[in-house]
């Protein structure tokens, strides 16, 4: 078994073992073992960095069996620089919500840690995939557990927010599994992705496969007006739903552009590229607004969430290296920023039981270690110079602003409207004298909580601060797909 394999499938088995232990009293167990489980799903990841051949665009640790014969459907797995953070990053921060959930889920513990070990291996296994038929099973797979963390240990409202959530991108992914058959049928019966890279179509059927791809991925994204479904699945998820969602899940839509909208089909990203890039910084700016005037913490958050993400398809879709990387910088960035966010929110609602923004004030005379964290990443979230939030907004707006300077310049705007909700929020929450006996009663944070704040900490500080063995990983893979997508394949 190769190291991808292992990558998916070890915590996938670990999950397995953990619905095995259902006694009330086995949770402590349970917990040690999604701990140990999630650490080692880790360590299986780390060859692929270090065994990472740089300078080359190459599918590396590839992995191929036979599946399903008579469709030629194949058990295809590979990594190049564009998908190997990914995989690190989903390993990474499944051991940081297993600590998240430590004391918090006191119910049904073993399916809750299950739930998102088999996650893990699942997001893995969309990021790895090298099949079509395999690609489209892990990335529909990932619906199942998150719809039952949302829907078990979620808020009042979480049965209907499990069902937009699993309704939207369902419907969404629909016309991809047309479009994946199309492109079968017309590469001669072949699910291989990368054989789809150099399958000649014409201009229609280009758009037509651009926008059935987009369905799926702009859901996924989410992308603006597709978005109106992260606020509320925000709201009632559970901390480390919240969590995993914005720091994996949304990275799904944004892999599959780059992964199958770019290189498949180059006339026609390029030919709606401009709707792509409106779309974008209609997220980045108007979504941006409406984020300054939420009263809720989670929703503040997560309407930051689509504003950022706003700056990926951005970079994607004006086609130069400083774009593409940034987009692809800036999506690892948000995943350690907009965990810790989520995760900050977590320790006081734990705490006080409210995410309402009215319900605090002047936690940092109760709480100074953590707001200390708080601050830290309030500013990873404004994209101050030093932070993973700075690095990729600043390629992109690099890139927008080498493909027109007034492109660049709305995209800038995002840097004032983040500063703006990030640190107002801030203000009205951390600073200023104790608002209320809630906040006076406030214990600072533990042990655990501790760690698992100072790990994605380091996380964003050391990628702020040397970002380069991320780029040196990506650029070979960059540079191989603005290839694919300058080439036309009208056939």
């Amino acid at each position: 078994m190769g190291w991808l394999s292992l990558a998916i499938w070890t915590p996938i088995v670990f999950g397995a073992v953990l619905l095995a232990l259902g006694r009330e009293s086995q949770a402590q167990l349970v917990r040690w073992i999604a701990l140990i489980g999630s650490v080692i799903s880790f360590l299986v990841t780390i060859p692929l960095y270090t065994g990472f051949r740089l300078g080359t665009a190459e599918m590396q640790f590839v992995e191929k069996t036979s599946w399903i014969e008579r469709f030629n459907v194949n058990y295809h797995l590979g990594v190049d620089g564009i998908s190997v953070w990914f995989v690190l990053l989903t390993a990474f921060i499944t051991i940081i919500v297993v600590i998240a959930g430590w004391e918090v889920i006191q119910r049904k513990v073993n399916q809750y840690m299950a739930a998102f070990l088999i996650l893990s291996g699942l997001m893995v296994g969309v990021f790895a995939a090298l099949d079509g038929v395999l690609f489209y099973v892990f990335f529909e797979a990932t619906l199942i557990p998150m719809y039952l963390i949302i829907g078990i240990w979620g808020g009042p409202n979480k049965i209907y927010a499990a069902f937009k959530f699993f309704l939207y991108t369902l419907l969404g992914s629909l016309l991809t599994l047309v479009a994946f058959i199309y492109l079968y049928t017309s590469s001669g019966g072949s699910f291989d992705i990368l054989t789809w890279h150099k399958l000649p179509l014409s201009g229609t059927a280009q758009s037509l496969l651009f926008f059935a791809l987009f369905a799926a991925f702009a859901v996924k994204v989410p992308m603006w007006p597709v978005h109106t479904w992260l606020p509320d699945v925000h709201v009632e998820a559970p901390t480390g739903g919240s969590a995993v969602l914005a720091a994996i899940m949304l990275k799904l839509g944004a892999y599959g552009f780059l992964r199958f909208s770019l290189p498949i089909l180059p006339d026609a990203s390029r030919e709606w590229a401009w709707l792509m890039i409106a779309l974008s910084l209609i997220a980045v700016i108007y979504v941006g607004l409406v984020a300054l005037v939420q009263q809720d913490m989670k929703k503040l958050v997560a309407y930051s969430s689509v504003a950022h993400m706003g700056f990926v398809t951005l970079g994607f879709f004006v086609f130069n290296d400083l774009g593409i990387t940034g987009g692809l910088v800036q999506m690892i960035a948000h995943g350690f920023v907009s965990g810790a966010m989520f995760l900050c929110i977590g320790v006081l609602y734990d705490r006080v039981h409210s995410r309402e923004i009215a319900s605090y004030g002047g936690v940092i005379n109760t709480m100074p270690r953590f707001t200390t964290f708080a601050l830290l990443f309030a500013f990873a979230n404004c994209g101050m110079p030093g932070t993973a939030g700075f690095v990729g907004e600043w390629m992109v707006i690099l890139a927008s602003v080498k493909a027109n300077f007034w492109l660049g310049l709305l995209a800038a705007t995002a840097l004032i409207t983040g500063a703006a909700y990030t640190l107002w929020m801030f203000k009205r929450v951390y600073l200023g004298p104790v608002a209320n006996d809630d906040v006076r009663q406030l214990n600072d944070i533990n042990g655990r909580e501790f760690l698992m704040l100072a790990v994605l900490a380091v996380a964003v500080l050391w990628m702020g601060l040397y970002p380069k063995p991320m780029t040196d990983v990506m650029d070979a893979s960059v540079a191989n797909l603005l290839k694919q997508v300058a080439v036309s394949k009208l056939n």
